[in-house]
């Protein structure tokens, strides 16, 4: 009698003893993946944060250098209007020459080279001046001479499309680089916006490893739990396909 009571005590407690320990198991899995998650959570607010300062950087220097490229855009007309002038002025004493060479009044032809000289000397730019082939060491015979051979001399510049397009070089340069700065800043912005996405996902898992408790089934805590570590692994990898912000530096925060 007292035998089958003891095997029957045996029997009941064994299963009892199985049950604990896969709760003993299920507690640290729950344990580790709490603290894991909490750290990665950290880790890809962190890694958001730099992205969103990266953003903010790049949009300052994308709008500053946005407003220098305007600026020097502005600049390059106010340039190509007053070369434009000069270019009318030289024009017409060019006009002067050609008809006292026609008449013979070789005066008039001094005196209109004379204008061209002082004209170029102080407002011809050196860029014009070699695109009308001319040279600021002429003298008066010099100028007449360039005046009725060169046929550059009497071409407008202004002309040839490429060479006033010229004028805006710079500017365009500064405003390219304005824009590829503001699309690094989008990229940033858009990568801090899946580093937030990586965040509610981690604090989704660390909501559903905190309820695995009140599950009063244990295959019903397992499925939770399952359920909970893909998502921390999904979460994972598809954090560590987002590149890290630029010029980023772990150890640098360390002074190394």
């Amino acid at each position: 009698m007292s035998d089958n009571v003891i095997t029957e005590e045996n029997n009941s407690t064994a299963p009892e003893k199985t049950k604990r320990s896969k709760e003993d198991i299920l507690e640290i899995i729950i344990a580790i993946f709490l603290g894991i998650t909490a750290l990665a959570t950290a880790w890809a607010s962190w890694i958001g944060s730099l992205h969103g300062g990266n953003m903010s950087t790049n949009y300052t220097k994308s709008n500053n250098l946005a407003a220098d490229g305007n600026a020097r855009w502005n600049e390059a007309s106010q340039s190509l209007m007053q070369d434009m002038q000069v270019w009318n002025l030289i024009s017409d004493y060019q006009v002067e020459i050609l008809y006292a060479s026609s008449t013979g009044d070789e005066d008039k032809m001094s005196e209109n080279a004379y204008k061209i000289k002082f004209i170029c000397c102080d407002n011809l730019t050196e860029k014009m001046a070699e695109k009308i082939g001319y040279s600021f060491e002429f003298e008066a015979e010099e100028i007449i001479d360039w005046v009725m051979n060169e046929p550059l001399a009497t071409t407008s510049p202004f002309s040839d499309e490429e060479f006033v397009n010229s004028y805006y070089d710079d500017a365009r340069a500064v405003i390219a680089e304005s824009e590829a700065i503001l699309a690094e800043g989008q990229a940033d912005n858009q990568k801090g916006d899946t580093f937030n996405l990586v965040t509610v996902i981690y604090s989704v898992v660390l909501f559903m490893l905190g309820i695995v408790g009140t599950f009063r089934r244990l295959p019903n805590r397992f499925i939770v739990t399952y359920v909970a570590i893909a998502g921390f692994l999904f979460a994972t990898i598809y954090m560590f396909t987002i590149p890290f912000p630029t010029g980023f530096n772990f150890l640098g925060y360390f002074g190394g």
